[in-house]
């Protein structure tokens, strides 16, 4: 599972002109689903997001998780983070998981993070999706599980 997190001060998904999830202060996840991923490794992953140190304490230091904050999460599957680039000019998404299974493990996901007790917002999964993000710091980190 590869996951991008970007911290951000507001976040939107839209299909078809309507926003379908949206978030203020929280944390952006592009979320990339590998062919031996599974719900345990959804929600150990999840875990990990929900805890991860991101955001700054009144010293500005990076010491608070979103559960300390209250952050807020908005989920996004994205296939294309599996890509093979090492050979030719055209990716490979032979590690990607199919959607049968990989849209139960972002389910996963989503679900272990709201048990957190955060709020979530999803994009939709095979959608053709538009992500809006205003970047803040900026923080991205790539996770890998």
């Amino acid at each position: 599972m590869r996951v991008v997190l970007q911290r951000v001060t507001r976040a939107s998904v839209t299909v078809d002109e309507a926003i379908i999830g949206a978030i203020d202060r929280g944390v952006l996840l592009l979320v990339g689903v590998g062919l031996h991923d599974t719900p345990n490794t959804a929600a150990a992953m999840a875990q990990k997001i929900a805890r991860l140190r991101i955001f700054e304490d009144s010293a500005g230091k990076m010491n608070l998780s979103a559960l300390d904050c209250g952050a807020e999460i908005l989920v996004v599957s994205q296939f294309t983070l599996l890509a093979d680039t090492s050979h030719g000019r055209r990716p490979s998404f032979i590690d990607a998981a199919p959607p049968a299974i990989a849209a139960p493990v972002v389910d996963c996901v989503v679900e272990t993070l709201r048990s957190c007790g955060l709020r979530v917002a999803t994009g939709q999964f095979g959608a053709h999706m538009y992500v809006t993000l205003v970047n803040d710091g900026p923080v991205t980190l790539c996770l890998d599980m």
